[in-house]
């Protein structure tokens, strides 16, 4: 008798296959079984009319403080990922010596817009080297495995000190020896490679550049040499190529990352997003991919599945009037006070003459003002939303202030509406480059940032738009087929970092499985919840339609709710496919 038998369901296996309808057993912590008919379990889950895949695979994540203390790992848990991989962009917590703890949390706090405060509270420190930081998380409990990538800043911090944080600081030839040598023990306790930033999006919580940002090519390949020499490993960083105006730095970062490709010889992936500045520039780096993968090299663009877009409302962190002084005195009160006091006639009025004033410039001042690209997000949400439904474009329609018809929708509800403004990925108003970037050779979907930016970006639900809306919901243009979209959600983001016991329904693999209804499948809006260490929020995006997670052979949610188990476990290094 199997462990766990999945009855009837239409399994699409993560191959890119067509799916079939078949059973899937379970025994343990590994699949045994596929086919019709199976022997009996001690459970059944009875799947007709449901789609089997493999459970999601995240390779972008920020998770690093967030495993410390929490074992759902939410929102990506709750949306079918089973593994996920963090240290992303160079960013993270180890190696962290005692001296450098509050350096790092102004550093996630402002790359990553997580708070300081919870992290303050939430960070148990009880380790110092990267294999300690591994082992910590491995002893606490949690309903998805982890891995980890080497973050290049807190290399830099632990080796160099305050000199490391320090971005036109070029480390000693003993210092690149020393943070290679790091990487190579953390290599063999288990990390998945290494990882870097090199864009001046990315600062510090007093608004300084990371000390990676212009790191030298001696730096960058001194370190990451060790990978070559160990024969594993992966390379992951994020580089203002596909933002910058500046025609020679994208030059540069382009002979840069091939050289990197070429002297490293790891696979390596890198953000390619769209913004509206360099519109086609995706397309010239997706260029440069193709040409490293024709000469043998596993280089990937990481992609996402729908816009890079920011959340304002009253219940998160921004909204267009938090640079107003009339908001600022009452910004600090409980939402439903702050909406009482901002329906107030005499508070509406200050507030919406005081909008034109102080707007800074830059994309703040766009954030602030930009109500051509600020949509309601709606319930459920819509994450291609068409020009007639931005705010100013029905505040024309009603013959009304835009600024007096913004601040309106954000009464509604009782202040927790949102308004979703695409920032990245959405220059032509629709998701047709989206979906060239979806459906290139050489990229994997990522970049969810599942633990980051907590108050006004909510992503980890990424993989959940990737079926819902690509696969059923989109009528703006093509759809894509449930295969391409399991597979490049399973085994082909698993595959790059090494992982080569997932993501495939088939004997011998992990039984990491989801059970999801297709045709009901559906986000719900996000919302903004207070459970980070010290009172701290972060937006929750949930969903409907995944009727039961499996991770390693054990139910760890059902319709959404989760069952207490945690299986989940830190994963060292490479996998290996299982032996058929």
């Amino acid at each position: 008798m199997h462990d766990l038998v999945i009855r009837n369901g239409f399994v699409v296996d993560g191959t890119g296959s067509a799916g079939v309808v078949a059973d899937v057993a379970a025994d343990g912590d590994r699949i045994v079984a596929v086919g019709p008919s199976l022997g009996p379990g001690r459970r059944e889950l009875d799947a007709s009319g449901l789609v089997v895949s493999p459970g999601w695979v995240d390779i972008h994540t920020h998770y690093d403080g967030q495993v410390t203390w929490d074992p759902v790992v939410a929102p990506s848990s709750v949306n079918g990922v089973t593994s996920i991989a963090m240290g992303n962009c160079g960013v993270g917590f180890a190696p962290a010596a005692a001296d450098r703890h509050d350096w790092l949390i102004g550093l996630l706090e402002g790359v990553e817009d997580i708070p300081g405060t919870a992290l303050a509270e939430g960070l148990p420190w009880d380790w110092e080297s990267f294999p300690e930081y591994l082992d910590a998380v491995d002893r606490r409990p949690h309903t998805v495995d982890i891995g980890a990538h080497v973050p290049h800043a807190a290399l830099r911090a632990y080796v160099m000190g305050d000199r490391g944080a320090d971005h036109t600081v070029v480390p000693t030839a003993d210092e690149i020896a020393a943070m290679r040598r790091l990487v190579g023990e953390a290599m063999d306790a288990g990390a998945l490679g290494f990882a870097t930033s090199r864009t001046a999006i990315h600062r510090t919580g007093r608004g300084e550049y990371v000390g990676t940002m212009t790191a030298t090519a001696e730096e960058l390949i001194g370190i990451a040499g060790v990978l070559t020499d160990l024969g594993r490993g992966v390379v992951q960083l994020v580089s203002d190529l596909y933002l910058t105006e500046d025609d020679g730095l994208a030059e540069r970062e382009i002979a840069l990352l091939r050289r990197i490709a070429r002297e490293v010889r790891r696979p390596m992936s890198f953000t390619v997003e769209q913004v509206d500045a360099v519109a086609d520039r995706w397309r010239t780096m997706l260029a440069v991919i193709d040409g490293l993968c024709a000469e043998g090299l596993d280089v990937k663009g990481q992609v996402a599945p729908r816009p890079i877009g920011l959340l304002l409302g009253l219940s998160g962190s921004t909204n267009p009037f938090v640079h107003t002084p009339t908001y600022r005195r009452i910004a600090g009160l409980p939402l439903d006070e702050r909406v009482a006091a901002m329906r107030d006639p005499g508070v509406r009025e200050r507030i919406v003459a005081e909008h034109p004033q102080r707007v800074p410039a830059g994309l703040t001042g766009f954030v602030l003002t930009g109500f051509e690209r600020m949509f309601p997000l709606g319930d459920p949400p819509d994450y291609e939303p068409t020009p007639d439904g931005s705010v100013a474009a029905r505040a024309a329609r009603a013959g009304a202030d835009v600024t007096e018809f913004a601040y309106d929708l954000l009464l509604a509800s009782e202040g927790r509406d949102l308004l979703y403004m695409p920032l990245n990925n959405y220059a032509a108003g629709n998701l047709d480059e989206v979906r060239e970037m979806m459906t290139a050779p050489n990229v994997v979907f990522g970049l969810s940032d599942g633990g980051a930016h907590c108050n006004f970006i909510c992503d980890a639900s990424f993989p959940t738009t990737a079926v819902a809306h690509w696969c059923r919901d989109r009528v703006r243009g093509e759809r894509l087929p449930l295969e391409h979209v399991v597979h490049h959600q399973t085994q082909r983001p698993a595959r790059h970092v090494g992982w080569h016991d997932r993501g495939v329904v088939a004997p011998g693999h992990l039984a990491d499985l989801i059970v999801f209804d297709l045709g009901t499948l559906q986000l719900r809006p996000p919302r903004l919840v207070a459970d980070l260490p010290a009172g701290g929020t972060r937006l929750l995006q949930e969903a409907d339609g995944y009727r039961w997670t499996v991770k390693s052979g054990t139910v760890t949610f059902e319709d959404g709710t989760w069952t207490g188990a945690t299986p989940g476990r830190v994963v060292r290094g490479e996998r290996p496919a299982p032996v058929r």
